[in-house]
């Protein structure tokens, strides 16, 4: 193999292949592009990709152990390693996959009656009472944490005040045509196409929610890691050189953007990955704008750093809506799943800058501050929560 990155063979990878899970989502593009690329071989190791129909599908073959690794949702990752989404395991984040580039969309039909944002869904929530519904893509994972958050910012309260529904994320379009639901949160390219379809109307951006927050992430169980660091290290090198090369240039992304809309993998029209790739929104309304944090793969590294602090951001809302009966040792349980030691040394091996600390403090939609610090405190803070509420979350067994 070309290129081969071990040192005298003490580093060379355990397994030849690795067998990855994803969903037909934008963000799998790096995946799928260490593949095609050959990047992976690198590294000396092929990967095997798997496309799989939902996040619960995911974790339970990462579960049984049908996978070695998967695109996950963040929130799905720390949901297991909890026991709130599903048997309780010990889990590892090997990296972060993206920033950005998930989106809120509203049923044309409620823009109709003028829900045109957040203030205005809560404004005819209020004059117009009945079940709204919304979907998300797992009850613990990031599109539910995002959508509960982007509510309650606006007053409303998503366990009182809506009926929230778990989904796949290439069903969200075709139940919202048929009036199943109200709205929903999904990656891309789902958003869009409600867009195109005229089926919805896009109201928020997740960075606008979350300005460069943490996407998917690259999961696996953390005993597969004790026992394959190096096949670990080398798929975390290759998919870092994949996401460096998504970044480089518009022309990159075109090409990732017809690669992956092949049908092994996203299975639609390149026209609908390719806009928001790029930048170029729309959002159904009459508006467009040029968005300078759409969904990124890389930003010299920016990107990949498995933050302690994204970890935990996700733990204090699974205790703010009452998934967490208990609080927990929040900093103790983030240095356990995310594998910063690894991730440092496949970034020396890619060239890959390294932030100065484990934590990162961001702003988000309400104004709130979230640093890493006093995440019980954090929890606690918000007007509307949960943290009294018993009972694990829904588990999403119907094929969500």
């Amino acid at each position: 193999m070309a290129q081969q990155a071990w040192v005298a063979g003490s580093d060379k990878p355990e397994l030849d292949a690795v067998r990855v899970g994803f969903l037909p989502l934008t963000d799998c593009a790096a995946l799928v592009m260490a593949s095609v690329l050959g990047l992976d071989l690198k590294y000396g190791i092929k990967i095997v990709l798997s496309r799989e129909s939902s996040w619960a599908g995911v974790r339970d073959k990462l579960g049984s152990g049908e996978l070695d690794a998967a695109q996950a949702l963040y929130g799905m990752v720390y949901g297991v390693q909890m026991g709130i989404g599903g048997q309780a395991r010990d889990m590892a984040v090997l990296m972060n996959l993206n920033q950005n580039g998930q989106a809120i969309t509203l049923s044309s039909a409620l823009a109709a009656q003028g829900a045109l944002d957040g203030a205005s869904l809560a404004a005819l929530m209020r004059g117009q009472p009945r079940a709204y519904t919304f979907a998300q893509t797992f009850p613990t994972g990031t599109h539910a944490m995002y959508l509960h958050y982007w509510l309650a910012a606006h007053g409303v309260d998503p366990l009182r005040d809506a009926r929230v529904v778990t989904m796949p994320p290439p069903q969200m379009v075709a139940n919202l045509r048929a009036g199943q639901m109200d709205g929903f949160c999904a990656g891309e390219p789902w958003g869009y196409k409600a867009v195109v379809d005229g089926v919805g109307v896009t109201v928020a951006t997740s960075q606008q929610i979350w300005p460069d927050h943490p996407g998917k992430v690259l999961g696996a169980r953390r005993d597969f890691v004790a026992r394959h660091p190096n096949t670990s290290r080398a798929l975390i090198a290759a998919v870092l050189d994949a996401g460096k090369w998504i970044d480089a240039s518009s022309a990159n992304k075109r090409k990732m953007a017809a690669i992956i809309a092949a049908p092994e993998y996203l299975n639609c029209n390149a026209a609908m990955i390719e806009p928001r790739i790029l930048g170029h929104y729309q959002d159904g309304l009459g508006r467009e704008w040029e968005d300078a944090r759409s969904l990124k793969f890389h930003r010299e590294g920016a990107v990949n750093f498995p933050y302690l602090s994204d970890g935990m951001w996700f733990m204090t809302q699974h205790r703010r809506w009452g998934l967490l009966k208990d609080e927990p040792d929040y900093l103790a349980v983030a240095t356990a799943v995310n594998q910063i030691e690894l991730y440092k040394q496949a970034a020396a091996m890619t060239g890959t800058a390294l932030p100065s600390g484990p934590l990162r403090s961001s702003t988000l939609i309400d104004g709130g501050v979230w640093d890493g610090n006093d995440p019980a405190g954090y929890a606690a803070s918000f007007a509307i929560r949960h943290v009294d509420r018993q009972g694990p979350a829904q588990d999403p067994d119907s094929g969500s």
